[in-house]
């Protein structure tokens, strides 16, 4: 650690954040070291340090010989602001070496509010922003995560993109990398082979052109380049890497505790959900390997807490399987076991006994939307019977306390589907009281709204963003009709909202305006604390762009989208059918029950998804 950084460290919150030397992190030695790779998580080490897919891809690239893997975290304002007074490059925290002195420079994103904090990191480290500015083999940026799946906003900035799951195209990429070092290619040599491998786009390769009206006209793809670029995915996910000596963070994390993942892919099809539809195919790990690893983890980590995740975990198949193994483990351990991500028409009272052993914490389910109609139109497969039911199961079991999540802006909502959400909390209070045998403690429904926002690959991808003059309406409305003292009512910020939108369905014009609001003080807009929308707006209008073009507009089905090159395994022609039925007020079937031909089977070697 330098003098300088000593120095620093008492004045900052959570000095812990910045100093490394955590219990499994790995170290090695410079000297045996060929690639060196700097992998950021775009936001603050407790978030980052709780990520699953940061864990994963952690370990792959460092059980490769002569790759080391490091990690860097975006640091809070206060050190920021230390280290831009001290001109102290941002580091890794492995070895402390500056990021600009590294081969790669890895980024994982998973929300678009991070762009600014991506672009800000590049900044602290003293590496040039854009991909053009950055010469020879040193300092080559790639990105993967969810965000990539429409990566042109970050286009001029990012030399390659690494679509989908990353643990068997990330060693393919550094192993390409190594003997590109060792033969000494120019980053032209190496770009042109790196795009060769599945998955992998490479950016300045395609060309983009525009119609006067603004929308796209065409993308023309150069240097051989392929028109499409598939995802990859993990096919046998009990064979596939997944690390059970876990990092012990020095300092308190979001989700500080074990986590087993049983599945990837989702059997529901919520028409709003991105990753429902872009980690398709259903693949699951068997019970029998989840215990193993959730024992191995346990043992080695030292956490209180396991979590068993996925985007739907009711609808693992072999959950009572395991939580028949896991449960005595727990107990006798005095670990505490947490299933999140269950879904009301599934979450039976047998299986809350199961969970919960001891303390009866709060249940959370999102219904979404607050009628029947609109619930058919998003897909969502829930009846409000099955809520009631659920809410009734878990009272008479001893809980008493309920967090129900919807969203305002669904397209096709009207006022009538905003008071749906207030009377279905109204017979939720009214089901406490008839069937809680624990009164004493009271009731608390904990109600939240968020801004719809439209995102690539989901059938409501084309869909116009209502106003955010028109939410906070809505939002106003909702709360004038909750009369109730034991609900408590938070929505989401619109303008957090309405720029999350613009990036998730933005082309290559938004790159300047990000370029714009990073210079002008942008970053960390995930956070309240510095989110500041007067910096947004100065830079949209610096650069000429309309933020309307990219929500309330709404896209048009034969418009070229800007994602179009990215194949994410569901085709356009099924989110189209899908878009459709969702206007009739249609539910579809899930996987089990009907296949629906969204296409993602193609992506496996049998063709069969493993719902």
């Amino acid at each position: 650690m330098t003098d300088l950084l000593q120095r620093i460290l008492p004045t900052v919150q959570k000095p812990a954040r910045y100093t490394g030397g955590e219990y499994n992190e790995v170290k090695k030695d410079p000297q045996n070291v060929r690639v060196n790779v700097a992998f950021c998580f775009p936001d603050t080490y407790e978030i980052g340090m709780s990520n699953v897919g940061m864990r994963i891809l952690y370990g792959v690239m460092n059980e490769m010989e002569g790759v080391w893997c490091q990690r860097v975290f975006a640091p809070w304002g206060d050190m920021e602001q230390a280290m831009r007074q001290h001109d102290l490059p941002l580091w890794a925290l492995e070895s402390r070496m500056s990021v600009k002195d590294f081969d790669m420079i890895a980024f994982t994103i998973g929300y678009e509010m991070c762009y600014s904090n991506i672009l800000n990191m590049l900044n602290l480290a003293h590496v040039p922003l854009r991909s053009s500015e950055r010469k020879g083999l040193k300092n080559i940026v790639f990105a993967g995560g969810v965000c990539t799946f429409n990566p042109e906003p970050l286009a001029p900035f990012v030399d390659f993109f690494s679509l989908g799951e990353g643990e068997e195209s990330t060693v393919e990429i550094l192993s390409l990398y190594d003997r590109a070092k060792a033969e000494n290619w120019s980053k032209e040599q190496f770009l042109e082979a790196v795009s060769e491998i599945p998955g992998v786009y490479v950016p300045s390769f395609y060309e983009h052109t525009y119609n006067e009206d603004g929308t796209l006209k065409e993308i023309i793809a150069k240097q051989g380049a392929p028109e499409k670029h598939t995802k990859r995915i993990v096919e046998n996910l009990d064979e596939s890497y997944f690390p059970t000596k876990m990092i012990v963070p020095s300092t308190e994390i979001v989700h500080d505790r074990a986590n087993i993942e049983l599945f990837r892919g989702c059997i529901r099809g919520c028409r709003f959900c991105q990753a429902g539809y872009s980690c398709r195919p259903v693949r699951k790990k068997s019970p029998a390997v989840a215990y193993r690893q959730a024992v191995a983890c346990l043992e080695d980590f030292g956490a209180s807490e396991i979590t068993l995740s996925s985007l739907s975990t009711s609808d693992y198949r072999g959950l009572r399987e395991l939580t028949d193994e896991l449960i005595p483990y727990c107990e006798q351990h005095k670990v505490s076991l947490s299933v999140p991500s269950l879904r009301a028409d599934n979450f039976s009272q047998e299986l809350m006994e199961r969970i919960q052993v001891g303390k009866k914490s709060g249940l959370t389910f999102a219904a979404e939307a607050g009628t029947q109609r609109l619930r058919d139109v998003i897909n969502k497969n829930l009846s409000e019977e099955e809520i009631l039911t659920t809410c009734a199961n878990a009272f008479s079991g001893g809980w008493s306390s309920v967090k129900l999540y919807f969203m305002l802006g669904l397209p096709t909502e009207t006022d009538e589907d905003v008071l749906g959400i207030a009377e279905l909390v109204f017979k939720i209070i009214k089901t406490w009281q008839q069937c809680a045998t624990n009164k004493k403690r009271g009731l608390r429904v904990h109600v939240a709204t968020a801004f719809f926002v439209p995102k690539p690959h989901t059938p409501f991808q084309w869909e116009a963003q209502i106003t955010p003059e028109e939410y906070l309406r809505r939002c106003k409305l909702l709360k004038d009709h909750f009369y109730s003292k034991s609900i408590v009512y938070s929505y989401h910020a619109p303008d957090l909202s309405r720029l999350e939108a613009v990036m998730a369905r933005g082309d290559r014009r938004i790159a300047p305006v990000l370029e714009e609001a990073v210079r002008l003080g942008a970053h960390l807009d995930g956070w309240d604390e510095y989110f500041d929308n007067s910096i947004w707006m100065q830079a949209f209008e610096n650069c000429g762009v309309d933020m309307n073009f990219y929500t309330t507009r709404g896209f048009q089905e034969n418009e070229k989208l800007p994602w179009d090159p990215i194949d994410v395994g569901v085709t356009k022609e099924f989110l189209k059918r899908e878009r459709h039925v969702a206007y009739e007020s249609k539910n579809s079937p899930d996987c089990r029950h009907k296949c629906l031909g969204c296409g993602a089977n193609c992506l496996l070697k049998e063709g069969k998804c493993d719902e």
